[in-house]
């Protein structure tokens, strides 16, 4: 092996064919013979480029509808001979088999199918076998291959070539084949995938996890911890595939909570009227609906105006002026929706360090996704909390039924209690949040800051009373003991939502009882961790 091979025969069968023409020129320019296979080499021929088939090649048509066209001695011995081995070239020589020191492939477009929601039989059309084969060959055999996947990389092929006179360094062709097999591992990937869910294999023997790069980022969590931001490939409107229309680079800790804010927002749909939500930590601090997204966004922001300082902003509708006038009145680092008018980024271009998202519609809170987290050794795998209640799911425990009102806002505490990290207590009144309670070891102790910050925003924003007065608590799981109950009951809650089915459930109604609050089991519960 040298360190700089020359590249004198190259092998293209593309799926994709941007860019193909202006490489077909560019190495045809540099003296490199030109193979290829079907429509690659149809569009090779028609840019005015001489192409020798595959066929030559192997000696055999391309048969059973191009399913069998590259897999063949003459193809993968060009690929995987060692150009340094006596026994190799002896090889070579005797079967007529010519090194190919180029592959530029890319696969079936077996991700595309799956996006449009293609059907089985032409999902299966789109798995690509030769071309895999080609790649895994190829990259093996790196010391003496250059193997090229992706269309982003011909300018660096060319560029590659232009400064070693027609060659490629070890270097390079060692970083196109860890990019090669990425690739293909990712591919298979998606394919396994999607076989597993076509047969109804909820838990596979082996499962596989791919992603794209989509930005190096500039630290994790913490400045001391490396961090980048992959994609899925998934088509679910959400920060991976929004628009950014201003701003810096989004972080780590941007898309973490920007996700977040998303994700609940998109549980209250634009037919119900607008609904904001205000997440820092990945906690929701204020979450209301609204006649406007305006005063949804100034109920959401009177929760806690504390906390919204710095936050993330999600809203359900199309931005409009009103509300991003109002959005600017205070530091927010990132705002995302599904759209904006142009007089809403007019108002955001004023302010350089926004973060603008635009995702074009809201992700759909019942599409059952996997989620992941990692632990030691291994990997937790469940379905996305897509659970949700209907009004006759709900069963009404104690011996005062809840007001017509009470119900509206517990089911809203309810859906927001789903977002906050357990153990989660929300007090709801007029369809907005007045207090959040999040992530305590305790339920007792997550009521007493709910009602703490109820408490809060009373003081700054001139209210006569605590709005925990009247309002509705949702817990996330169940009242393991009345304490927790009886601190809403304290802070002046009048109705309670929560799943219910503690050993001490008698305790607890009965405690809701002497105390006069409506209680809703829903036998559901939402823990988040």
């Amino acid at each position: 092996m040298t360190d700089h091979t020359p590249v004198r025969r190259a092998l293209l069968s593309v799926s994709d064919k941007t860019g193909l023409a202006e490489l077909g020129r560019a190495l045809a320019a540099r003296g490199v013979e030109l193979l290829s296979t079907g429509g690659s080499a149809n569009a090779l021929r028609e840019a005015g480029l001489d192409v020798r088939d595959v066929s030559e090649v192997t000696g055999f048509p391309e048969m059973m509808d191009g399913r069998v066209k590259t897999l063949h001695p003459g193809v993968h011995g060009g690929l995987l001979a060692l150009r340094d081995d006596e026994a190799h070239i002896a090889a070579m020589d005797e079967h007529g088999i010519g090194a190919i020191d180029l592959l530029v492939v890319n696969l079936y477009p077996f991700e595309a199918a799956l996006a449009r929601g293609a059907g089985y039989g032409e999902m299966i059309e789109n798995i690509d076998i030769g071309g895999p084969a080609m790649i895994r060959a190829a990259a093996k055999n790196h010391a003496f291959v250059t193997t090229i996947v992706d269309v982003e990389d011909y300018d660096a092929l060319l560029a590659e070539l232009e400064a070693h006179d027609g060659q490629t360094s070890y270097a390079f062709r060692q970083r196109q084949a860890q990019i090669a097999y990425a690739r293909t591992g990712a591919y298979d990937a998606a394919v396994s995938t999607w076989m597993a869910s076509a047969i109804g294999e909820e838990t596979p023997r082996r499962r596989v996890f791919a992603g794209t790069l989509a930005q190096g980022l500039r630290y994790g969590e913490n400045p001391h911890q490396g961090a980048a931001f992959y994609t899925s490939g998934s088509a679910r409107p959400g920060v991976a595939t929004a628009t950014q229309h201003q701003g810096k680079e989004l972080s780590y800790n941007n898309i973490n909570d920007t996700d977040a804010a998303f994700e609940l927002v998109s549980e209250f749909s634009p037919e119900d009227g607008p609904a904001v939500a205000i997440i820092k930590h990945a906690n929701p601090c204020g979450v209301a609906r609204g006649a406007t997204l305006r005063e949804a966004y100034m109920k959401a922001f009177d929760c806690d105006r504390t906390s919204a300082f710095g936050g993330i902003i999600a809203l359900n509708g199309t931005l409009d002026g009103e509300t991003a006038e109002a959005i600017a009145g205070i530091f927010t680092e990132v705002v995302i929706a599904p759209e904006a008018t142009e007089e809403a980024l007019g108002i955001f271009a004023r302010k350089k360090n926004l973060r603008l998202l635009t995702t074009g519609a809201l992700a759909d809170p019942r599409d059952a996704q996997a989620s992941y987290r990692q632990v030691a050794g291994g990997l937790l795998v469940q379905d996305k909390d897509t659970g949700q209640v209907a009004p006759d799911d709900l069963k009404v425990v104690t011996k005062r039924a809840p007001t017509e009102a009470e119900m509206a806002d517990m089911r809203f505490a309810w859906t927001v209690a789903k977002h906050v990290k357990s153990n989660a207590i929300v007090y709801a009144k007029g369809a907005a949040t007045v207090g959040v309670g999040a992530g305590q070891m305790s339920r007792l102790d997550s009521s007493t800051i709910a009602a703490l910050k109820a408490g809060r925003m009373a003081a700054e924003c001139g209210l006569p009373e605590s709005p925990a007065r009247g309002s509705v608590v949702a817990s996330d799981a169940f009242f393991p003991f009345p304490d927790g109950l009886l601190a809403a009951a304290e802070a002046g809650a009048t109705a309670v939502i929560q799943p219910g089915g503690s050993m001490r459930d008698d305790e607890v109604i009965a405690a809701a009882d002497e105390a006069g609050l409506a209680m809703v089991l829903t036998g559901m519960r939402h823990f988040r961790h």
